[in-house]
């Protein structure tokens, strides 16, 4: 008989798994729903001191009372950080750790640090006061997407949430996680509710990126599950939840593939044949120059991301953005490339600001028209293209993005209505010309946010042309080797070129 332990996450308590346990014990299995101090009904246990390593010494306890000498344990968002610590301390228990839409702890690593960007907000207001600000208020009905997407939670289940919330002990956020690796080895599974912005095919690309931090999500023993649902899914999906607890217990789920090819798919040839053309490396940017007239227009191309800091070559190397560069510089135009460092989520500011220095430092060039600029964003690099959007300069002839993000996933925890997303920011474009490159088969999270994207710009009568690849995947140009990719490199270009020319 397998024995479960769920643990939930911030500002609930055991009551969240009722659904989800009644399900897995009409199973057979053990269940034992966990209600942390100061959380739930234990909310009065709760004082300044009530911290982390509180929460850990909670799930140690219920580790040792449970007669099943293995066992699984589920950590629910914040929950995965007492579930990491108490792992440690009993690792000889654990037949399985299953992240439920959580994050990826280290040792070190507080809570804090993966929390959404509005908790944070709320915690340096309660430095240096008193006891009466140790905690932090549980969100209004209307604030629980702060923590992650609503997604299938009717209006029932968010007035029961905020009914039963409990205001969450600062220091349980604030204090590192301290881990002596004795749990390492142990079987895992993560549960990603789609909706909230995170799939088996988002960490798929990922891990096919070279980051050596997720290498280890290629072990056979860990495994994947994809839920069609947001960040609670023990309310708004519990029985497609519960089957996948009971298949995780069996070992079952999704593997990811390592990133053992020689040459990985972002590093395959690009899939039109230009010939080699020299570059000139200035910093972090490379210009193509053509050999016709100059001054000539010139396309910024700003990859996406996140990027591993470590990861070689690096994106203005990559084939994908040499081969545009070195196209449009065949065509009459400078094609430029850039690093920006978008390395992490919270790097998109000073990516940013990176993009628009190699902007001014083009404009500036003798060789660039600088009234005749076009901007071309790809991936997770699309969020950046809001700023432009919000407000175009007089030189910007054209903004392009190929299969972008347009609008901040849920899991990301920025506003959807902030400085980095072109969503909300494509309503001020005006007559700005937009070239948008949509691919049949990309990531459903990444393609709603084009739909989305669509539908806003429609509504403001934006001036959109949309170019779609039939059987098209993300990053399709090293990918995949069709007629259809060929043709939708060589339309875009040729629209943005046109742009420029106007």
């Amino acid at each position: 008989m397998t024995a479960f332990v769920l643990v939930p996450g911030s500002w609930t308590g055991g009551w969240i798994w009722q659904e989800v346990a009644d399900r897995l014990r009409e199973s057979g299995a053990e269940v034992h729903p966990v209600t942390l101090t100061g959380m739930g009904d234990r909310q009065h246990l709760a004082g300044p001191g009530t911290d982390l390593e509180t929460h850990i010494d909670d799930l140690v306890r219920v580790i040792d009372e449970v007669r099943d000498p293995q066992l699984v344990i589920v950590g629910h968002d914040y929950g995965i950080h007492p579930v990491l610590g108490a792992a440690d301390r009993r690792p000889e228990r654990i037949a399985r750790v299953v992240y439920l839409d959580a994050g990826m702890p280290q040792d070190g690593d507080a809570a804090l640090q993966l929390a959404d960007q509005s908790v944070r907000d709320l915690l340096p207001g309660l430095d240096g006061q008193e006891t009466a600000d140790w905690r932090i208020p549980a969100p209004g009905a209307d604030g629980w997407q702060r923590g992650g997407s609503v997604a299938g939670l009717n209006a029932e289940a968010l007035a029961r949430m905020t009914r039963l919330a409990a205001p969450q002990p600062r220091a349980t956020l604030t204090q590192p996680l301290r881990l002596t690796g004795a749990a390492a080895g142990l079987p895992t599974t993560g549960v990603f509710c789609t909706a909230n912005g995170t799939s088996i095919a988002l960490v798929q690309a990922l891990v096919g990126l070279g980051d050596p931090s997720l290498q280890p999500l290629t072990d056979p023993r860990v495994s994947f599950f994809d839920l069609d649902t947001g960040h609670w899914p023990m309310l708004s999906a519990p029985e497609e939840l519960s089957a996948a607890l009971l298949a995780a217990a069996a070992g079952e789920g999704h593997r990811l593939s390592a990133a053992t090819a020689e040459r990985p798919a972002h590093l395959e040839p690009f899939v039109l044949d230009v010939p080699e053309r020299p570059r000139e490396r200035v910093g972090a940017v490379d210009l193509y120059r053509p050999d016709g007239d100059l001054p000539a227009p010139a396309i910024v191309f700003v990859h996406g991301g996140p990027v591993p800091a470590g990861a070689r070559p690096t994106p203005r190397d990559w084939p994908s953005f040499t081969g545009y560069a070195g196209y449009v510089a065949g065509l009459g135009a400078v094609g430029v490339t850039v690093d920006h460092g978008l390395h992490g989520l919270e790097d998109f500011a000073k990516a940013a600001e990176n993009v628009a220095a190699a902007v001014e430092l083009v404009r500036a060039d003798p060789g660039v028209d600088g009234d005749r600029i076009a901007i071309w964003y790809f991936s997770g690099g699309g969020p950046l293209s809001a700023e432009v959007l919000a407000a175009p300069p007089s030189w910007l002839r054209c903004v392009a993005a190929t299969y972008p993000v347009l609008a901040p996933l849920p899991s990301w925890g920025m506003a959807a209505d902030g400085r980095f997303a072109p969503v909300a920011a494509v309503r001020s474009a005006g007559r700005l010309p937009i070239v948008l490159t949509r691919v049949e088969l990309d990531i459903p999270e990444i393609a709603a946010t084009v739909e989305g994207f669509l539908a806003a710009a429609k509504d403001a009568g934006a001036e959109v042309e949309v170019i779609d690849v039939p059987g098209g995947h993300h990053g399709f140009e090293t990918v995949d080797r069709t007629e259809e990719a060929r043709a939708a490199v060589r339309h875009a270009v040729r629209s943005v070129l046109g742009h420029l020319r106007r």
